[in-house]
């Protein structure tokens, strides 16, 4: 029987002294799954240490690894896009270059897509994050159920495997901000979770600032979701009721308490709170607008400097 590719894709920043480690232990976890065959793609974000460097190096020692090195830094997503593009096989597994995602259980992620899920999520029962970042996770998670009706039980990772079509799926989306969760669930509901052990850091920080979170998280909304203008029209309409609630009172009250002056502060409070509401709106409209402004003139998902490993020999031959 033919043996399946398993592609790993893993976006790389500031992990010269990580990434190593991450490929000599999915070289040896797939040592053992026999019936599988793999390659690796390891992509730059353009990181400020010399991880491209020690990328070049492991494409010279193995022949299934290959190395993408970004033009600048596009973000953890638009990594994961670049090295989509150069997958060839027929599973698709992404894991992080810090060694907190455990690659010696990929067989778990690709047992569950032989018993037939599309996709099968890393889920940990204890997380090695910063609070700082759980906290990120559960605004994210929060937003995915809301704004892109994830299922309440489902846990999404930045660890996990999906079959060819979901890839296919997923490389039709062009536009400048991708957002691959989003496209995971635009793909297909037939998901599942497997449990898998989650741990510390090799070395470093996590590379996620809270303007990094920010703007993964207005991708995922203004990109896969209409809600937000939704709930911009809600706002406004309740601001209307408030206000019209709010003028009868002011009637009643003059018309009842004849002595009773109309109060300053409660006008200016009330313009206020409106004014606020309307340029809130207005921001929500002109984010949308803006991105599909970008979209327009065509700015690119990531831009290639240079690629090594097995399109090299390709080339060759």
């Amino acid at each position: 029987m033919k043996k399946q590719l398993v592609s790993f894709v893993i976006p790389c920043y500031r992990s010269a002294e990580t990434i190593g480690s991450v490929v000599d232990e999915i070289e040896a976890a797939m040592g053992e799954l026999e019936r599988y065959e793999y390659e690796i793609i390891l992509v730059n974000d353009c990181s400020p240490d010399d991880t491209f460097g020690k990328i070049r190096e492991l494409c010279g020692k193995d022949k299934r690894i290959k190395g993408i090195n970004l033009a600048r830094n596009f973000g953890q997503h638009a990594a994961l896009m670049a090295g989509f593009h150069q997958v060839k096989g027929d599973i698709l597994v992404c894991l992080d270059d810090d060694g907190q995602t455990p690659a010696n259980e990929v067989g778990k992620l690709l047992a569950a897509l032989e018993n037939g899920a599309d996709v099968a999520y890393a889920k940990y029962e204890h997380k090695h994050h910063s609070a700082f970042r759980n906290f990120g996770s559960r605004v994210n998670d929060w937003m995915l159920c809301f704004m892109l009706s994830k299922p309440k039980d489902l846990f999404i990772s930045s660890y996990f495997a999906a079959r060819r079509f979901v890839l296919e799926e997923m490389l039709k989306y062009e536009n400048a901000f991708p957002y691959v969760i989003g496209l995971v669930l635009r793909a297909t509901r037939n998901i599942v979770n497997v449990t898998v052990e989650h741990r510390d850091r090799m070395v470093g920080e996590s590379g996620y600032t809270f303007g990094k979170l920010l703007a993964l998280w207005f991708n995922g909304f203004t990109a896969f979701s209409e809600k937000p203008l939704r709930i911009a029209t809600m706002a406004g309409v309740g601001c209307a009721g408030l206000g019209f609630l709010y003028g009868i009172y002011t009637i009643i009250k003059k018309l009842v308490l004849p002595g009773v002056p109309i109060g300053f502060s409660a006008l200016m409070a009330s313009i206020m709170f409106i004014g606020g509401m309307l340029m809130l709106m207005l921001g929500l409209i002109g984010e949308y607008v803006g991105r599909m402004y970008i979209c327009l003139n065509h700015a690119p998902q990531f831009v290639v400097r240079e690629i090594v490993g097995r399109e090299e020999e390709e080339s060759e031959n």
